[in-house]
């Protein structure tokens, strides 16, 4: 079992996971009905997919991909 949140592992490697290429986003949410860390891809490429480790801490991450996302306006 982990020893931290899963709110705690993601603030924690939230910023490292957003500094790499094509990353546009993280998250909390549940994968087969557990929580897991989703990370958030503009595209489908392989090369950034292989930069995302498959657990962070104990929790699954996994990729899905959006395409960009942009901040809305006021």
């Amino acid at each position: 079992m982990a020893s931290k949140t899963i709110q705690q592992v993601l603030a924690a490697h939230s910023d490292s996971l957003m500094a790499l290429p094509g990353v546009v986003g993280t998250a909390v949410g549940l994968c087969d009905g557990v929580a897991c860390i989703r990370v958030f891809l503009a595209d489908s490429s392989a090369a950034a997919r292989a930069r995302i480790p498959a657990q962070l801490e104990g929790y699954a991450v996994k990729v899905e991909v959006t395409g960009p996302i942009q901040r809305r306006g006021p």
